[in-house]
């Protein structure tokens, strides 16, 4: 085993000799030559912006702040670079405090003038610290007294599977939120959208949490929400045997078609075409077209179709007809 005082005997020998002496003694000029221009670099004088929360207080208890009740200013503040540190890091000016009563305004808006900002910032600098500027130059802030609304939520963006896919649903969780506003805002919203969404080549159910988009004056609750993109696979499919029905029939008359089935041709998912049935179809001949456009056959056409089924093309657009009377 190594004895211990020849790995010191070593070790010493390796840090004492004259050329590794040599670079300590370079070390040591260099870090105090370091030391020396951090402090003249920290004597000079500079500009710098520093982000300065702002918290609204004394908010009365049956008032809903419908806007952030943190808000955030930059301001630049000119000194020496020791002090400027002490405000990057350090509690000097850590946030202010805005009086919700003294700045509230009538019809749910108040408002925070550059004067009263620079009044508070100022009051947080040391005195050898000058205030150059604020952004935004005033703040801005949204209230109400419990107004509120229940509105549905909808996605914006784009959401797209892979190839020979498609988007067979979508849920929400929760389908619908609160919104706190002004009653003329509450007016004018009916639904609420996500932030803008971007995903693409999937095939399984695609699950998202969002924000929603922000609305100026309006406090959301929840602001965020999960979505399910349900995916099927798409086929080509058809439905035979869907009954023509007659409409605007005048009493005592009765459209009698040949062929009285048609079929439709169409587009959709796997999964959708298992739960689809011929009374999921409508199709109709109108006889109101038939009266004014007397012809040896008439057109047909579709009048209803489910959710989730495209390029749908009957198998015929033209029938034969009688029109019967009936006692």
């Amino acid at each position: 085993m190594v004895n211990s005082k020849e790995i010191f005997k070593s070790v010493s020998n390796f840090l004492f000799s004259k050329a590794n002496k040599e670079f300590l003694t370079f070390l040591s000029f260099f870090f105090m030559a370091g030391i020396f221009w951090l402090l003249t670099a920290l004597n000079d004088t500079y500009e710098q912006e520093v982000r300065v929360p702002v918290h609204y207080v004394d908010v009365p208890k049956n008032a809903v702040m419908t806007s952030p009740e943190d808000d955030t200013i930059r301001v630049t503040v000119s000194d020496k670079g020791i002090i400027l540190l002490t405000y990057l890091f350090g509690d000097a000016l850590r946030g202010i405090d805005i009086d919700f009563s003294t700045h509230s305004r009538s019809r749910g808006k108040g408002e925070v003038q550059n004067a009263e900002l620079t009044k508070e910032v100022t009051q947080k600098l040391n005195a050898s610290s000058k205030l150059i500027s604020i952004k935004p130059d005033h703040l801005t802030f949204y209230y109400n007294y419990g107004e509120k609304k229940q509105v549905p939520v909808k996605w914006r963006g784009t959401v797209t599977p892979d190839d020979l896919y498609f988007i067979s649903d979508v849920t929400y969780d929760p389908d619908s939120i609160t919104i706190f506003a002004s009653r003329e805002k509450l007016d004018s919203i009916n639904v609420v959208y996500t932030t803008m969404l971007n995903q693409t080549n999937f095939h399984d159910t695609l699950v998202v949490n969002s924000h929603l988009q922000h609305i100026p004056g309006v406090k959301m609750v929840p602001d965020i929400v999960t979505m399910h993109f349900m995916t099927d696979i798409l086929t080509e499919e058809s439905i035979d045997d869907i009954p023509i029905e007659g409409i605007n029939m005048p009493e005592g008359k009765v459209l009698r078609t040949f062929p009285a089935k048609v079929g439709v041709r169409f587009v959709t998912g796997v999964k959708t075409y298992q739960k689809l049935s011929a009374s999921d179809f409508r199709i109709i001949a109108d006889y109101a077209e038939i009266e004014s456009n007397p012809t040896p056959k008439c057109n047909i056409y579709l009048k209803q179709a489910p959710a989730n089924v495209s390029r749908i093309k009957l198998t015929q657009k033209q029938v034969d007809y009688l029109i019967e009377e009936q006692n």
